[in-house]
């Protein structure tokens, strides 16, 4: 992205998150976070990552929210930022708080023996 996009992206992303925070009212997008915001080349759309805790039904109640509330979210957007034309929304949900807890999940996994005892079998293998 070029740093208008940059610039414009991040915009767009406080933006949504200060409406979600203050102007929506739909019990469904209460403590949805806004974690990235990715323009296209023509800044015609708006890839916006969303993330919320809970399982899987929250995840779809959450998706559900922000396809109803997408046409007063992309004016609002269009009256807070100067762009030629206001992008179109398209929401994703960010899997990568859930893809970071797998993998500390398998870190936590290994067996990985203290580092004082990988020295004592170092210094074996060296006598022998």
């Amino acid at each position: 992205m070029s740093l208008k996009q940059e610039r414009a992206a991040e915009r767009i992303r406080t933006i949504l998150s200060d409406l979600l925070l203050r102007e929506i009212e739909d019990p469904r997008l209460q403590q949805v976070t806004i974690t990235e915001v990715k323009l296209d080349g023509d800044i015609q759309f708006a890839n916006v990552y969303v993330n919320a805790l809970g399982d899987e039904n929250r995840r779809d109640e959450v998706m559900q929210g922000l396809e109803r509330a997408k046409g007063f979210l992309r004016r609002q957007v269009g009256r807070h930022i100067r762009l030629r034309t206001t992008p179109e929304l398209i929401f994703h949900w960010d899997t990568t708080l859930e893809y970071g807890e797998r993998i500390n999940q398998l870190i936590d996994s290994l067996e990985i023996p203290p580092e004082d005892e990988i020295d004592d079998d170092i210094e074996s293998d060296e006598l022998d």
